[in-house]
């Protein structure tokens, strides 16, 4: 539907504004780094329910009573989050979501939406009054959240995948009695949360490790990159994040260490070292000297970068 990939760098921002704002919903859009954004959007209809595969850069999206004067969407969304969080505000209740803890919400009522790093996501558009006809008061809560890590919330967010990834091949009619059956799943789990097991806080901790690796991955090589940057860019406290790393027995900086040493053997094994030097390599991984990229990458390997760069040249 939408992507800022073929734009201008420095026109990209305002192009996504404008179909965000414009086209999609009404809404005020503010990014945190407006030069280097990028996004994209994707909508599949699955008769009454529209599914959006979305690709957001950090950025604060607000839906205020201006923009429902002209109710455009009377609906609910449902927010499955892939990688990234993103923090949901709405009548003056507040929750993070991960990719272990999907969301609903309602586009008929004021929100906020905090978008931390880079988020991948999928939204549902679900009619607000057949999606409550299936609750057994006959009203979807305003807002609610489901572990998507076990029970029906992963059977609801697996079915949500398998429809992104296979939907557009399937005839209208056949996509608008899988929007049906999803809707049943989706009312069915929420309506079960309140009764399930609450997530322990492990299950918790693992969904949010998940979500800060990704984004040290999109950051992996930038040289100012520190445990201080990503506990602010994630949302999370400095503390925290040093015990979301302890269920890998190992510091934040430790494994941000590990994996640019082993980004940097990937470089070496696919690149022509006579195209890039030692210093290029460990420079673009995000080491600020050479001798540290040599004495880690020995550590960590057992060999020298340039016995990797002596044996292609043999």
């Amino acid at each position: 539907m939408f992507s800022t990939d073929a734009l201008d760098r420095a026109k990209r921002y305002a192009a996504w504004r404008d179909a965000i704002c414009d086209v999609y919903v009404h809404v005020n859009v503010k990014a945190d780094d407006p030069e280097n954004y990028d996004g994209f959007i994707r909508e599949t209809q699955f008769g009454n329910v529209a599914m959006t595969d979305c690709l957001l850069s950090q950025q604060h999206i607000s839906r205020r009573k201006s923009h429902l004067s002209k109710l455009d969407k009377d609906c609910y969304y449902v927010q499955f989050i892939q990688t990234g969080s993103i923090n949901v505000l709405q009548s003056g209740a507040a929750f993070q979501t991960t990719a272990g803890l999907g969301a609903l919400f309602c586009a008929s009522e004021p929100y906020d939406l905090q978008c931390i790093g880079k988020v991948r996501s999928y939204y549902l558009e679900i009619p607000r009054q057949t999606f409550g006809s299936r609750f057994p008061n006959g009203q979807a809560p305003l807002s609610a959240t489901m572990s998507t890590g076990r029970g029906l919330g992963r059977i609801a967010v697996e079915f949500c995948s398998m429809l992104a990834s296979q939907g557009t091949s399937l005839e209208a009619d056949i996509r608008a009695r899988l929007g049906e059956e999803l809707m049943d799943v989706l009312a069915l789990a929420f309506d079960s949360a309140h009764r399930d097991e609450p997530m322990t806080e492990q299950v918790v901790r693992k969904a949010r490790l998940r979500s800060v690796k990704s984004w040290i991955e999109d950051h992996l090589c930038d040289p100012a990159l520190s445990p201080e940057m990503i506990a602010k860019s994630n949302g999370v406290s400095l503390r925290y994040l040093h015990a979301l790393f302890r269920l890998e027995g190992q510091s934040v900086s430790n494994w941000i260490w590990n994996r640019r040493i082993e980004l940097g053997h990937d470089m070496l094994l696919r690149s022509d070292h006579n195209a890039r030097s030692l210093t290029e390599v460990a420079y673009r991984v995000g080491f600020s000297s050479s001798s540290h990229f040599s004495t880690m990458f020995r550590r960590r390997f057992g060999i020298r970068p340039s016995d990797i760069t002596r044996g292609r040249s043999s």
